[in-house]
């Protein structure tokens, strides 16, 4: 198993990329190559207790930074740490890449250098959502701001495959997020969807979804279109960090309160476990032909390294080939309206 990690990406710079590197590669045997600039991950690298292993570093003089337009910084920087990680998937010279940089450039890279599984109209971005049941998927979280029917349904069949395949869900239920749970709300693409999800042999549908039962734990696969995805995700971001806060704030409010504070320390620690991004670390770009995990740009080491066993789950439980062969069981759906 050879896995690229992009040495550069991650708002903490090439460090803790380098200590995931080293931490991976002896607990989960994978060789992990660097890439990225040599002259800052040679030191870095050196620094690190690597006795047996051998962490190669492939050289990439340029990087992608995060608030560059992804599409074209792809086709500027032909020499940065992404675009020649994923060509090393291209060529067969890896397994998979693992990137916490600029998810845009990813996704671009991917499609122009990897293309699209065989049958997948579009890709989709990917989220694991904490939830009380455990860990859902949520996707598209942002790839596909328009969407048609088909392609939710697609969707669908591939966050299925990948929850089963690498989280180990045994059929793992889909839901279709909307504005009410009947079969009859939603907006036309919507409510197109669902009937197609309901004609689907093959996906465990169990209906719509509201934004409220996605904490709930409703559902294993939640699918909506990229725009609302995006927005959803980013909502529950906040509002995880924006009920922390509060409760330290209260907590910290008065002596009595830091008594109770203390109290219930080891409930508010096993809380924060359930929730931890890090245990999770990245997320596939479901849908090309390819094995390539994004994960957030304010990772660290711990983080890092989760999203690189995701890579090597996602290779060997070979997602890639199920999905295709999915989607050739998939029946061929009637033309949905343009968006």
């Amino acid at each position: 198993m050879k896995i690229v990690l992009d040495a550069m990406g991650g708002d903490f710079g090439a460090g803790p990329n380098v200590e995931a590197a080293v931490v991976a590669a002896k607990e989960f045997g994978y060789e992990v190559v660097l890439v990225g600039r040599q002259e800052l991950l040679r030191p870095l690298l050196n620094k690190q207790i690597t006795a047996g292993l051998i962490i190669p570093i492939v050289h990439a003089s340029e990087v992608i930074e995060m608030d560059e337009h992804p599409a074209q910084a792809v086709k500027s920087k032909k020499d940065s740490s992404i675009v020649v990680g994923i060509n090393m998937v291209k060529r067969g010279e890896a397994d998979a890449f693992v990137s916490m940089g600029n998810t845009g450039a990813g996704l671009a890279a991917s499609l122009l250098n990897l293309g699209r599984i065989k049958g997948v109209h579009r890709p989709a971005i990917t989220a694991a959502i904490p939830t009380l049941k455990g860990w859902s998927l949520m996707l598209d979280c942002g790839a596909n701001a328009e969407v048609k029917a088909d392609y939710l349904v697609q969707f669908a069949l591939m966050g299925s495959v990948y929850s089963n395949k690498v989280l180990g869900v045994r059929e793992p239920t889909v839901a279709l997020i909307s504005n009410g749970e009947e079969d009859t709300k939603g907006t036309t693409l919507v409510q197109e969807a669902n009937a197609m999800l309901r004609a689907t042999k093959g996906i465990n549908f169990i209906g719509n979804a509201e934004g409220r039962h996605v904490p709930q734990g409703y559902a294993d696969v939640f699918v909506t279109d990229g725009f609302t995805g995006n927005v959803m995700l980013k909502l529950m971001e906040g509002m995880g960090g924006f009920l922390k806060g509060m409760i330290r704030e209260e907590v910290m409010r008065d002596a009595k309160s830091k008594l109770g504070g203390a109290l219930i320390r080891d409930a508010l620690a096993r809380v924060s476990a359930r929730t931890d991004y890090e245990e999770v670390g990245g997320a596939p770009l479901l849908g090309v032909d390819g094995v390539v995990v994004i994960g957030h740009g304010r990772s660290n080491a711990r983080a890092i390294r989760s999203a690189i066993r995701v890579a090597g789950r996602y290779v060997e439980q070979r997602v890639v080939e199920t999905i295709e062969r999915g989607l050739q069981a998939l029946p061929v759906a009637t033309p949905s309206r343009q968006i």
